[in-house]
């Protein structure tokens, strides 16, 4: 079975609010945080409702989860403090980890800030040395993602990632988290040659490495170096290629985790997209929505055909147009999907659908012509 499902709240009652709400997509994967991303505060595992969860988790037939690290763990920092919270709080989300019952939790290498990328390396893999020998209790493995370039963030190239790797004693218990936002950021053209990027990347660190992926579109052209992500089709990567990954053989059995932005005309009501995205490439989406949503679909093809919009075009265009001209973002800052929903509501297309429901629908429409026939 496809393991796919998205990130999701592992607040309120813990584990198994974060089950029931991943089942609220069709997911069979799911990825928590332990607390809240941002800081140390983190509730006692023993009230994260684990047991409940877990068995709730067996009767659906998720088999694996992910957990990610908190963003404010930097093992790539030279101040001291930092560099120490780091290896501490690193140490600890390991051990609630391990208390879950999760095989891998997704780091971010770190960032080496006023020094360079060689002193990154180095500090990044001390630190993962002193993690390692202080948890050597638990069977939970660090899933290194891959970065898009930011600033002075390691982990942008595949060789970083393996310099790091080569420089740590238990680097059994290293393992990678592919994002498909980030690598295309990085330069990595997955549109055009996903095989051939794969193909490096077995050759430089390991395809058996791969433990996750996180699936993302992307705002930006490719080697942008931004890491903005993007639902699925409506960005540089589009559908297809994502897709492509989804099923691509060299990946198979991994959980593939998305993170793609909420959205909505209004930032408190706004909503995620997990639902249909999982549907779409899980390739389900009649049976997870039936006849009346593929009928709506065929609606919005015709629709934006008559006004001789084609979905790919429309969507880099409108991101070419916000990247180079900003006069006319000032003007006009909508992203594409906005523009295409505020294009169906001004048509009075589907006057008895929500806004998030029309959006599942831009969405699939998206994804092309395709999806109806294979329906």
């Amino acid at each position: 079975m496809l393991k796919i499902g998205s990130h999701v709240s592992f607040s309120d009652k813990g584990l198994l609010s974060a089950t029931k709400e991943a089942s609220l997509y069709g997911s069979s994967s799911f990825m928590i945080y332990t607390g809240a991303p941002q800081n140390t505060r983190r509730k006692p595992m023993e009230s994260m409702y684990l047991d409940e969860g877990k068995q709730l988790m067996k009767e659906l037939g998720m088999e694996e989860i992910v957990v990610h690290a908190p963003y404010i763990i930097n093992l790539g920092s030279y101040k001291e403090n930092t560099y120490e919270l780091a290896v501490s709080f690193l140490q600890e989300e390991i051990r609630r980890t391990h208390a879950i019952g999760v095989r891998n939790i997704v780091l971010h290498p770190g960032a080496y800030t006023d020094k360079d990328p060689e002193y990154g390396i180095n500090r990044i893999a001390e630190g993962l040395n002193e993690v390692l020998n202080g948890v050597k209790e638990t069977d939970v493995n660090i899933a290194l993602e891959t970065m898009a370039g930011k600033g002075t963030e390691i982990g942008r190239s595949f060789e970083e990632l393996a310099a790091i790797m080569d420089k740590v004693e238990y680097n059994e218990r290293l393992t990678v988290c592919m994002d498909t936002c980030h690598i295309h950021d990085a330069g990595y053209d997955i549109v055009n040659n996903l095989d051939g990027v794969l193909e490096e990347f077995d050759r430089i660190v390991g395809l058996d490495r791969i433990a996750v992926v996180h699936l993302n579109d992307s705002k930006n052209p490719a080697a942008a170096g931004k890491d903005r992500h993007a639902p699925i089709g409506s960005g540089w990567i589009g559908f297809e290629t994502i897709r492509n990954v989804v099923h691509h053989d060299a990946l198979k059995g991994r959980p593939f985790i998305l993170e793609t932005p909420w959205i909505g005309k209004d930032a408190k009501t706004q909503r995620p997209m997990y639902e249909a995205e999982i549907a779409l490439l899980r390739g389900d989406v009649a049976e997870r929505f039936g006849q009346d949503f593929m009928n709506q679909i065929e609606d919005l093809h015709s629709f934006f055909s008559k006004q001789d919009v084609d979905s790919r075009q429309f969507v880099l265009d409108t991101w070419t147009l916000l990247k180079n001209d900003a006069k006319a973002k000032k003007a006009d800052p909508r992203e594409p999907l906005e523009r295409l929903y505020d294009q169906v509501a001004e048509a009075g297309l589907f006057t008895e659908l929500t806004e998030e429901q029309i959006n599942h629908r831009l969405i699939a429409w998206l994804a092309g012509k395709q999806l109806l026939v294979n329906a």
